[in-house]
């Protein structure tokens, strides 16, 4: 058996899809079976996603609300508390963002703020985007020192 000399099992139906747009002879001819003018008797027949025949579309008559500020910064907020477990757990008496990122606490290019929330007995130095007022006073409280 050869790839040329395949063919059909007997008894089984294979109708060839008919070519239209072919004469008037062929039975698809004419309008080729799309009917009377209107978008879709036209080549290149598409339309856009939510188009809904020249109604206004959905999403337009929805409600918008609110704003979305693109220059916004968003921080990753560490509590005080937080760095006085970071520092028992991974044994890191200098805390940078780099050294956030390679235990996995934060993600690639993000922004830390520390917060004021819990104590801090560790003497630790540590290195973020920003601080609040009583995070810096705890931490100085207990002898470590501040990089922003």
């Amino acid at each position: 058996m050869k790839l040329h000399n395949l063919s059909p099992a007997n008894g089984s139906v294979k109708k060839e899809k008919g070519r239209l747009g072919r004469g008037e002879g062929s039975g698809t001819g004419g309008t080729a079976s799309k009917g009377h003018k209107g978008s879709k008797a036209r080549s290149g027949d598409k339309k856009k996603r939510a188009f809904e025949g020249g109604q206004m579309p959905l999403q337009m008559r929805l409600p918008k609300r609110g704003f979305k500020n693109i220059s916004r910064t968003e921080y990753v907020t560490l509590n005080v508390s937080r760095l006085q477990e970071i520092h028992e757990n991974y044994g890191l008496s200098e805390i940078t963002k780099v050294a956030l990122y390679n235990e996995g606490i934060i993600n690639r290019g993000q922004k830390v703020k520390v917060l004021g929330n819990g104590e801090i007995t560790s003497k630790i130095t540590v290195q973020a985007d920003a601080f609040s007022a009583t995070a810096k006073s705890k931490i100085e409280a207990a002898g470590g020192t501040i990089n922003a």
